[in-house]
């Protein structure tokens, strides 16, 4: 799996769609929202595991900007960064990507 991370509206889509090849079916995308959703630390292995599964995964960092004034905002926030621990751990390829440009963390592409 290449796990595609970078801020909202940097390009990641773009990335793995045009440099990596991928089609809808191959990206696994708004890792957030399923944090959102239903996310609890009972379920954030199983939920990496799951993504994992897919040959791109794309997320938004987390943790850059301002911290959310509500403790269940901020709650989340900490499940979401500890989901994108879990799923660089588990790639094979980690790719960051900023303003359109694809900076390798962890592997090769």
């Amino acid at each position: 799996m290449i796990f595609v991370i970078g801020p909202l509206f940097s390009g990641k889509k773009a990335f793995a769609m045009e440099s990596l090849g991928c089609g809808e079916e191959d990206l696994a995308e708004h890792v957030q929202d399923m944090v959102w959703a239903d996310m609890t630390e009972e379920n954030m292995t199983t939920l990496a595991d799951k993504l994992s599964q897919y040959k791109v995964v794309i997320a938004t960092e987390v943790g850059s900007g301002v911290v959310p004034i509500d403790a269940e905002e901020r709650a989340k926030r900490e499940l979401a960064g500890r989901l994108n621990c879990l799923l660089a751990e588990r790639a094979e390829t980690v790719v960051r990507v900023f303003y359109g440009l694809p900076l390798v963390l962890k592997g090769r592409l």
